[in-house]
């Protein structure tokens, strides 16, 4: 992204604005030309484009690569029906306010555009230039009609009689047919047809979408081993003819358009929620389109006609070289069975119980518990929701929802005790993508009986919290809660990383049963401590933990914050860190995706390090390390620095006091994370990144996913982690280096 060359004022109207949200001073020491944030935009397509060196990645195994590019499609096509839609959008209501980094709706929405341009190209040639020659050479191919021997085409054919050609609808587009309502992200066919029997006028064009119901990719018969596969979209192509008896098939070619998938809600006005989203729902499958994706090489008028029809402006038409709706690529890796093409099997480690415990209500009476996932099973979390629903000591059970699997064994432990036991649920509706299935669960539940929530009107609900209430044997009534940084999902809690504390700390648990009160009955208290709980005291309460740790530094005494995240967009928070790192504070930041800070900018922010991590696992736990003058302090929850999470939604960062729990934490996971040289990039100061193993020449090689796994498996030890002189910041001097050679 070009660099913001906007007047100083604009740039002092942005850092005032900072300035009253904290009610701090900001940054004596920085020039008032100095460029404060890089933009939100193009930090996201460098999150992407770390996903795709995933799939360029050649020490990958080779179906993961392909994985990898498949999550590079299905983010691209949130991105595009989101973000870019929501630029889209601004600009059309004449929104004028710059973002992050200065740019106008209309300027970040160029820039956009060709990043993107740029991005679906270097998909493609990963996919053409690597991964099919690649799979080709382990016998896997994806093959062109043409390339079909007898026995495969007959095997094609009878498959399109029995299960494609049901499904299909030919529609030929003339004054009695119009253009019909193209679903979003749908794959069709468009076709340019001529009537036989007449020998003038214009050709007619013609639409077959492609059934949604069916795999993109058709298995063929194959010897040796090997994997044939032919594209659904060339099966059909193959049998136009017969669909369009009495046309002239003259050309032909894929398209897939996608549409704003932005949900327009006035809960306000809203007399049900519920049915307010399920309304949206079917709307959104009918938003304005945003992109219109094209074979390449096809027919200019087809291509011409699609765009006029889409009311698109040139540059919102990309050509894929390749098939479309890369996210389908994912496939590839259920189909195939060939281990040696994938990572090698992990299994969790399971938690033992203590001699003196028979469950874990005695276990949690003893000490806390810290499970990493997917490090550790996740299966204590769900028996911690089962044994409460069977257990006859237990009396009330609440828990919060915002996604879940679809056959969640926890939500049916929750449906089950509402029979006996008082069980309540706060479920999120507004769950991004995941609105219909969540509107199923509450349904079925209210039904089942259990007191059924959606939160506080106008924030979503994110914290995960899970608390029960049981009579023990000692004749107290005690309160036992899960406390986590990932939803409740048994399947995604194998290949993402999060953290869950299982507690009876009476302080954090009555915290928690005040929360539940907030999210049901909307009412506040003044005071939630040791929680931190957005959006009434998280964000003034982090700020101020950043603040102490400055006065720790300029005072002489032992001042560090590592933080871990999966986005940091809040300007505040920046502002704080900036000022933290002029008054001698060291700040290393891991971030997996979006990151609007500028590190190791003399004057601004030399003491920051902005690190990300992209590997086999999704990072996606909330770490909050303040040093705190040699007393450390350590946080733990659901929200990012970003605004949507420490102002328009609820969520809870938790304390961790248990010292084996926060030995764990400051001595195992984020030294390792932070010695990563292997999956690990370094953001630079204009937003881009460079592998850690640049950054830090000389460095060990460490994969810190690795190294945990093995921990877990008992084949390594904390002693495996380099040391800290590892983990220093690489000199101005080596940064300019990298920067030349780059």
């Amino acid at each position: 992204m070009k660099e913001w060359d906007g007047a100083v004022a604009a740039e002092e109207n942005a850092v005032d604005l900072a300035s009253r949200r904290t009610g701090t001073q900001v940054m004596a020491k920085a020039s008032p030309k100095q460029k404060l944030f890089n933009g939100r935009d193009h930090s996201w397509m460098q999150f992407n484009r770390r996903v795709l060196e995933e799939a360029e990645d050649a020490t990958n195994p080779l179906l993961e690569r392909v994985k990898f590019l498949a999550i590079t499609g299905s983010n691209l096509d949130e991105y595009v029906e989101v973000r870019q839609a929501g630029l889209l959008q601004r600009i059309e209501d004449g929104y004028r306010e710059p973002g992050y980094d200065g740019l106008l709706p209309e300027e970040s929405l160029a820039v956009l555009t060709a990043e993107i341009h740029s991005f679906v190209e270097a998909q493609y040639r990963c996919w053409n230039e690597q991964l099919l020659p690649e799979l080709k050479s382990q016998g896997i191919r994806l093959l062109e009609w043409e390339e079909l021997n007898d026995e495969a085409r007959a095997h094609a054919q009878s498959y399109f009689v029995r299960e494609v050609d049901p499904l299909l609808t030919p529609i030929a587009i003339d004054p009695a047919h119009p253009f019909p309502r193209v679903l979003n992200k749908a794959l069709c066919l468009a076709l340019l047809l001529k009537r036989k029997r007449r020998t003038s006028g214009p050709a007619i064009l013609g639409v077959v979408t492609v059934p949604r119901a069916l795999p993109r990719f058709v298995r063929l018969p194959a010897e040796g081993g090997r994997y044939d596969y032919l594209l659904l979209q060339d099966l059909i192509a193959q049998n136009l003819s017969g669909m369009y008896r009495g046309y002239e098939v003259l050309a032909r070619a894929a398209f897939r358009v996608t549409r704003n998938s932005n949900l327009y809600i006035e809960e306000e006005e809203a007399r049900s929620l519920l049915e307010t989203i399920r309304v949206e729902l079917h709307n959104r499958r009918k938003g304005d389109a945003v992109r219109l994706e094209v074979e390449a090489g096809a027919h200019a008028e087809i291509v011409e006609r699609l765009r006029v029809n889409f009311e698109l402006d040139e540059d919102q038409v990309f050509q894929c070289d390749g098939p479309m709706n890369l996210s389908r690529l994912m496939f590839f890796y259920s189909d195939i069975e060939q281990p040696a093409l994938k990572f090698a099997p992990f299994t969790p480690r399971p938690l033992h119980l203590s001699r003196k415990a028979l469950n874990i209500f005695d276990e949690l009476r003893l000490h806390d518990v810290l499970l990493h996932h997917p490090y550790d099973s996740y299966d204590p979390v769900v028996d911690f929701i089962q044994q409460g629903a069977e257990d006859p000591a237990v009396v009330s059970m609440k828990q919060t929802l915002y996604r879940t699997s679809s056959d969640s064994p926890m939500l049916t432990a929750l449906t089950e005790a509402a029979a006996t036991k008082e069980a309540t649920l706060v479920v999120e509706l507004m769950a991004r993508f995941d609105e219909a299935s969540n509107i199923r669960w509450a349904r079925s539940m209210e039904d089942a009986g259990v007191q059924v929530f959606h939160g506080v009107v106008g924030l979503k609900t994110h914290c995960k919290l899970a608390l029960l209430v049981r009579r023990d044997e000692d004749g107290v009534t005690r309160r036992y809660c899960h406390l986590g940084t990932g939803n409740y999902n048994p399947v995604t809690a194998r290949f993402y990383t999060d953290l869950s504390l299982l507690t009876c700390d009476p302080q954090i648990t009555e915290r928690v049963h005040m929360v539940f009160n907030y999210l049901t009955a909307h009412a506040e208290v003044d005071d939630y401590r040791p929680l931190l709980v957005a959006p009434l005291t998280m964000a003034e309460s982090f700020l101020g933990l950043i603040r102490r740790e400055a006065e720790h530094a300029r005072d002489g005494r032992p001042a560090h914050i590592v933080a871990k995240m999966n986005a940091l967009l809040e300007p505040s928070v920046v502002e704080a860190l900036y000022a933290a790192s002029q008054a001698g504070v060291e700040v290393d930041l891991i971030v997996r995706g979006l990151s609007i800070l500028r590190p190791g900018v003399k004057g601004l922010s030399e003491r920051i390090r902005v690190r990300s991590i992209v590997g086999r696992f999704l990072e996606h736990s909330r770490i909050f390390h303040f040093a705190n003058g040699g007393n450390d302090e350590i946080y733990v929850g659901s929200a990012d620095w970003m605004p949507r999470n420490l102002f328009e939604r609820c969520e809870v960062a938790f304390p961790v006091r248990d010292p084996a729990v926060k030995a764990r934490i400051h001595d195992e996971i984020l030294p390792a994370l932070l010695a990563d040289t292997v999956k690990a990039r370094m953001q630079r100061s204009d937003g881009t990144y460079v592998r850690a193993s640049t950054a830090y020449k000389g460095a060990p090689v460490f994969n810190s996913q690795e190294f945990l796994m093995r921990v877990a498996e008992g084949k390594a030890d904390l002693d495996g982690i380099p040391p800290a002189r590892a983990r220093k910041a690489p000199s101005r001097q080596a940064t300019r280096k990298v920067q030349a050679a780059d």
